[in-house]
């Protein structure tokens, strides 16, 4: 019965795997300020179908919490999405899956800055490693050159971005606000709306094409909607350390479906950096003892 539950998760990674293809898949069909802002239109439109009622009952009690739900809004919806929409323009799908491989470990290393959280043995070796793996990647190879090049604009992005997800995860953790996830997501979506109308009518944006369409539909529905309650689904059946650790077939899934769907090569360095990073990952999530124990 409890392998049934697993099932959940790992359909919600694989749409988020299909959603970081379908980032790549918007470039030249539909602006990032665009997709951004009808992707969440969409998605609080149906979460307010469902949830409005209830929520608007509740809302002399949600009022305190306004403002943090904002910046969770801002940060889930606004920074993570945005920035991986422009990312997505010059960099590639599998760069992509790897570096948000990197999430659970930047939470890791906010848990320790913003709650307070002991250092863990597996966190400071974990990210030595990952950080390593990463500097391989994305120098393809040679560490040296990002001394004198630098990080790509892509990457450097879609590591924002992914920075940005990290603390939308720890801050949500820290604030624990008592409303329902679904509750508390529709209304960061709906402080997010206006922020991406703003940014949408800044950029001049074109409206959305029919071939567009399909893209901000997936991002809108399997992508807001199917895979969160899929991840809640599993993530109340098996509990968060089993759940989490399912995140790490994230850069698996979209390396591959970017191999078969988009055509992209991986390379000798992808491979060897990626393996690396994701091992930090590992490392971070499994070795628990903590630091100033064993330095003790």
């Amino acid at each position: 019965m409890q392998s049934r539950h697993y099932l959940f998760p790992v359909i919600a990674v694989l749409i988020w795997a299909v959603n970081t293809i379908v980032s790549k898949l918007a470039v030249g069909v539909i602006d990032p300020a665009a997709i951004s802002f009808y992707r969440w239109l969409l998605a609080g439109v149906l979460l307010a179908c469902a949830f409005g009622r209830p929520v608007w009952r509740q809302r002399a009690a949600i009022r305190p919490y306004l403002g943090k739900l904002f910046v969770l809004g801002m940060l889930g919806m606004v920074m993570y999405q945005c920035l991986a929409y422009v990312a997505a323009q010059t960099t590639s799908a599998t760069n992509m899956g790897i570096l948000a491989s990197m999430m659970p470990l930047m939470a890791v290393g906010l848990s320790v800055l913003l709650l307070g959280e002991a250092a863990t043995v597996g966190a400071v070796a974990g990210g030595l490693v990952s950080l390593a793996g990463l500097a391989y990647l994305l120098s393809h190879g040679e560490p040296a050159a990002l001394l004198a090049k630098g990080v790509a604009l892509g990457d450097g992005m879609m590591l924002l971005a992914c920075l940005s997800y990290a603390a939308y995860g720890v801050l949500l953790k820290r604030w624990k606000i008592p409303l329902t996830n679904w509750h508390s997501l529709l209304i960061q979506v709906w402080c997010a709306v206006p922020v991406l109308l703003v940014y949408y009518l800044l950029r001049s944006a074109p409206p959305v094409t029919l071939g567009g369409l399909p893209l901000v539909l997936f991002a809108g529905i399997p992508a807001s909607i199917v895979a969160p309650f899929l991840w809640m689904h599993g993530l109340a059946r098996l509990g968060p350390s089993r759940a989490t650790t399912l995140m790490n077939l994230l850069p698996v899934f979209t390396v591959l479906i970017a191999i078969v769907f988009l055509g992209e090569t991986v390379h000798g360095y992808d491979l060897i950096g990626g393996a690396v990073t994701l091992l930090g990952v590992i490392m971070a999530q499994t070795l628990k003892r903590p630091l100033r124990r064993t330095i003790a």
